[in-house]
């Protein structure tokens, strides 16, 4: 397998204050092989490589990777919910996992931003190969503003590869978009490719002037209703790392890890200390800033 250039971020919230730049062999989790406890299959270490970036390892097979990968330098791991949808709920008995006030919630912010946009919501679908070059060309400019490409590169990609990627998946109906538009102009986009019988959450932006509205919400509640319609779904998969909207939208979750494996040098060993140092003291410093009730005001001044 080809080593990726990959980042090991030293992040203050979503801010990047520094980065060390390693050629990691990503190995990475399905959620049918988290579900199947199936262990991961180790490739061998190619010439030029530094090591591994293992994503979303179920938490409770972190020592079996000791076992796999003796010698290498580990990282704490990161530790989060892997949330993902049971599609074969059907849309009636997924709202029925909603407590009332949670659907009467979610229907008013559905029928606000219906309000704001002349009584009717405009959200639009580009599933097909000759309506890719209109999602991008709405999908992109909105990317860009949004916090994740510019805090975190995590946007929605533009490149020339990422573009055919998506016109193949689209050609074998392997891929689900929308775009949400408030009087003409896109607020919020979902890019969902599909795996077998899987959705994958990959991307999704919104435009942040317009947060009061809860675009993401309105999107994310309206293309599910589309996605149960197809009854074709097994799951709905939330990918890694936790957060309030996969956590409000999944129906499951598996507690999974991230973490880096390197080979053992004293530069890599460098690297992995500076960073355990980093974060603890950055975790120091939130749990300070929980106390005196200044996170969340500390948190958006990070975002901009």
């Amino acid at each position: 397998m080809t080593p990726v250039a990959t980042d090991i971020r030293f992040l203050l919230g979503d801010r990047c204050i520094l980065r060390a730049r390693r050629m990691l062999v990503p190995l990475s989790y399905g959620l049918d092989a988290i579900l199947a406890e199936r262990p991961l299959v180790p490739v061998p270490l190619p010439p030029g490589a530094d090591g591994y970036r293992v994503q979303s390892a179920p938490a409770d097979q972190l020592s079996r990777l000791d076992q796999q990968f003796q010698g290498f330098l580990k990282s704490p791991p990161q530790l989060y919910a892997r949330h993902y949808i049971d599609m074969a709920l059907g849309h009636d008995g997924y709202m029925a996992q909603f407590s009332s006030k949670t659907r009467t919630t979610l229907k008013r912010k559905m029928r606000k931003l219906a309000d704001a946009n002349g009584g009717t919501l405009d959200i639009r679908s580009y599933h097909a190969p000759d309506q890719l070059d209109a999602f991008f060309a709405a999908a992109l400019p909105l990317s860009n503003q949004t916090y994740q490409a510019r805090l975190l590169d995590a946007g929605l990609p533009g490149h020339a590869a990422f573009r055919a990627e998506a016109e193949a998946l689209a050609r074998a109906d392997r891929l689900r978009a929308w775009i949400l538009f408030l009087q003409g102009k896109p607020i919020a986009y979902l890019y969902l490719p599909v795996v077998e019988d899987v959705l994958i959450y990959a991307y999704l932006g919104y435009d942040q002037g317009q947060a009061q509205l809860s675009p993401g919400t309105v999107l994310q509640m309206h293309a599910l209703e589309q996605l149960f319609a197809e009854q074709r779904f097994r799951y709905f998969d939330f990918t890694e790392g936790d957060g309030a909207h996969k956590a409000l939208f999944g129906t499951h979750q598996v507690q999974c890890a991230t973490l880096f494996l390197l080979a053992p040098s004293i530069a890599n060993r460098a690297v992995l200390t500076g960073h355990r140092a980093f974060n603890g003291a950055v975790e120091g410093t939130g749990a300070w800033l929980e106390r005196i009730g200044a996170k969340a005001k500390i948190r958006k001044l990070l975002r901009g």
